[in-house]
C-alpha cells in the first residue's frame, strides 16, 4: 500500500511521428519562410525601483550631513549598490557619487504584554553622496 502517490512512473511510449522531428524539419521550415522571431529587448522597469527605497532617514545626523551633500535612506535588506543607483537616478534625476550601505542591528525591547525581551527587526540603510551643488528635494 503507497502512502504517497499510487501511480508507478512508468516510461512513455514514442512514437514513429515525434521520432522525425529533427533537423530535417527544421530546415523544410526554414525554406518555407518560417524563420523564428527574434525577442525585442525589455525596456527598463521603473516600477520595482521605487520599492528599492523604503523611506528617507530623517534624524539629526541625516539632517547634519545634507549640508555636506550625502542623503540618507531607508532601503529594502536585499538592495544591493547598483539597485539603489539606479533608484535614485530614476526617483530623484540626479547622479550618486558613491554609495555606502550600513546593515543596522535590530534592537532588543522589553515586552509590555509578558515578562522578557523580543528584538526589532534589523534594517539597512544607505548613505548616497551627491556631487557638489546637486540636492535632491523630498517636498515634491
Amino acid at each position: 500500500m503507497a502512502l504517497f502517490g499510487s501511480k508507478k512512473n512508468t516510461p512513455k511510449k514514442v512514437t514513429a511521428k515525434a521520432k522525425s522531428g529533427g533537423l530535417a524539419d527544421v530546415v523544410k521550415s526554414v525554406k518555407a519562410g518560417a524563420v523564428p522571431e527574434k525577442k525585442k529587448s525589455t525596456p527598463v522597469v521603473t516600477a520595482g525601483l521605487k520599492q528599492v527605497l523604503v523611506r528617507p532617514r530623517i534624524t539629526e545626523k541625516a539632517a547634519n550631513l545634507t549640508s555636506s551633500d550625502v542623503y540618507t535612506f531607508d532601503v529594502v535588506p536585499s538592495a544591493t549598490k547598483v539597485d539603489i543607483m539606479k533608484a535614485v537616478k530614476a526617483l530623484y534625476k540626479v547622479t550618486p557619487v558613491r554609495i555606502n550601505i550600513v546593515n543596522v542591528k535590530g534592537k532588543r525591547k522589553p515586552l509590555k504584554t509578558r515578562r522578557g525581551f523580543g528584538t526589532r527587526n534589523a534594517n539597512r540603510k544607505a548613505y548616497i553622496f551627491l556631487k557638489k551643488g546637486e540636492q535632491i528635494d523630498f517636498a515634491s
